[in-house]
């Protein structure tokens, strides 16, 4: 069973188009119009280990706000229709992960019931010309688009980008773990029998 899925996304605010394949090998098209949101997203593929492709227009003349949280709604409905019945899959995934000074810690469960705790202090208000503020609404349009319960913690950090960085390489390797095949799992992992 092939896990792919595209998904476009037109608005007055952003036109997005993306694909994925869970079981990719890390390779992607990532063009937002956003640098460094682009280097997080190439990050987030190849840490995970899937291919996206992720092509997004928005009204960056504004801000950054439309773009970066839209991108996070279409990756976070992608994800959800990718993984379909989400038969055999481990659900849970969770990965500690070092970036120079900054520790940051990603715990992920797809099983159906959206919620996000982010609990990270970011010490500059950019990195390049994207605010920082900005990736709490990422990580919440995914959470909530997907069906993940998804629990972002840094323990320390003093450069911005470092931190950054550490959170989408673990909320990557959190994802791959949780979307790995199990087949000692018959049905999904859960006592009710769906997730």
């Amino acid at each position: 069973m092939e896990r792919k899925a595209q998904i476009k996304r037109k608005t007055n605010e952003t036109d997005i188009m993306m694909k994925i394949n869970i079981d990719g090998s890390g390779k992607g098209i990532i063009d937002t119009g956003i640098g460094f949101f682009d280097h997080m997203l190439t990050l987030f593929t190849r840490h995970g280990l899937l291919d996206m492709d992720v092509v997004a227009k928005g009204d960056l003349e504004v801000d950054f706000h439309h773009t970066v949280e839209d991108v996070g709604i279409v990756l976070g409905q992608v994800l959800k229709e990718a993984l379909g019945d989400k038969k055999s899959i481990k659900r849970y995934g969770s990965s500690f992960l070092p970036m120079d000074e900054a520790l940051a810690l990603v715990v992920v469960d797809f099983g159906g019931r959206p919620y996000l705790v982010f609990d990270a202090k970011m010490p500059a208000e950019k990195v390049g010309e994207m605010d920082t503020e900005l990736v709490e609404e990422f990580f919440r349009a995914v959470a909530f688009n997907a069906g993940i319960n998804l629990h972002i913690k840094v323990f320390y950090g003093n450069n911005t980008h470092h931190i950054i960085e550490a959170i989408f390489k673990a909320f990557a390797r959190a994802v791959d773990e949780a979307t790995r095949i199990d087949s000692r799992i018959d049905g999904v992992m859960s006592t009710k029998g769906t997730i």
